[in-house]
């Protein structure tokens, strides 16, 4: 068996969400208006994949592995380099938010299921998470990584209702096209009470080529998850740091030669890496509010929806 039995029995089909079975190299549904096959990857990692509601066809995941993304493996060289290079990037919150989570978590169940979606790699701040003993994880994405358990679709998450105690999702909903659509998939597959984790940009430029779509203000990412308790919110990556990548996508605007845009990244990484630190002072700023990078909500699953005129009473910018 290649999905361990105790996940098995939990897996659905991404299009009619009717129970599945394990048939040779294929993961079957046999509902008579669906009827499709699903297959493995050569390491065991079933694709479970909805094609009428998804950019990516199973064919091409199946061919292209860890490149589904158009993502290219760092050579060893280029990882000797970098790790000299200052980054711009700062998760001022991330590591303080994810024990928070994990206690919540413990506070409800001794063993909690949690899903990762965009789980094929370790996210910032996330070592408490993956490194507890008291989880059970199951790790998704789109594209293979060293991590990832099943390759899926968000908007489509190939699971039965009210399985999961928690679900995070870290830097994803900007890179699927319809944010809201596996909101509503995060909510119909935690079980009552069960407690999200979300990290999102707000000022951030294109990042992963074709596949980036949507940006959030923090009322923008309250109403995503209207349908949550919120627990907890605010900015996980400062204006410092939105100051630093606009610089450096500034510079990247006036050429489109590889050279000259590796160079370019450098400059700008030793030139602006400094910026990431005012973060600290400024991520309990009003105005903050109004110019971070990214921001993060903690919330719990909740039966009703918070209104739009709630909504607005919840803004903290300056304005």
């Amino acid at each position: 068996m290649k999905v361990k039995e105790s996940l098995l029995s939990h897996i659905v089909c991404p299009r009619c969400k009717n129970t599945l079975k394990e048939e040779g190299d294929f993961l079957s549904c046999d509902y008579e208006s669906c009827n499709l096959n699903f297959p493995y990857l050569e390491n065991d990692v079933p694709i479970l994949i909805n094609e009428e509601n998804s950019i990516f066809l199973i064919h091409q995941v199946k061919s292209s592995g860890v490149n589904t993304l158009g993502m290219l493996k760092e050579t060893k060289l280029k990882s000797f380099f970098t790790q000299f290079i200052p980054s711009i990037g700062n998760n001022i919150q991330g590591k303080k938010n994810y024990l928070e989570f994990l206690d919540l978590l413990l506070s409800k169940k001794t063993t909690p299921n949690i899903l990762v979606v965009g789980g094929s790699t370790v996210g910032s701040g996330m070592e408490s998470i993956v490194n507890s003993d008291s989880l059970n994880l199951v790790e998704t994405d789109i594209y293979l990584g060293s991590r990832t358990d099943i390759i899926c679709d968000a908007h489509d998450i190939p699971f039965e209702d009210g399985f999961f105690d928690g679900v995070i999702i870290q830097a994803v909903l900007e890179h699927v096209v319809d944010p809201y659509r596996c909101v509503e998939e995060i909510h119909r597959v935690l079980g009552e009470d069960g407690l999200v984790y979300a990290e999102t940009p707000f000022m951030q430029q294109v990042h992963m080529g074709r596949h980036d779509f949507t940006r959030f203000t923090h009322l923008g990412h309250r109403r995503l998850f209207r349908k949550f308790t919120e627990l907890k919110s605010g900015i996980v990556c400062g204006p410092g740091m939105a100051l630093a990548w606009s610089f450096h996508y500034f510079l990247l605007s006036f050429t489109q030669s590889k050279p000259l845009r590796k160079l370019i990244t450098v400059f700008a990484s030793f030139s602006t890496f400094f910026l990431k630190y005012f973060d600290y002072y400024l991520v309990d700023k009003n105005g903050s509010y109004d110019s971070a990078s990214g921001f993060f909500f903690i919330g719990e699953k909740n039966d009703t929806s918070l209104s739009d005129l709630e909504l607005i009473k919840l803004y903290k910018g300056a304005l």
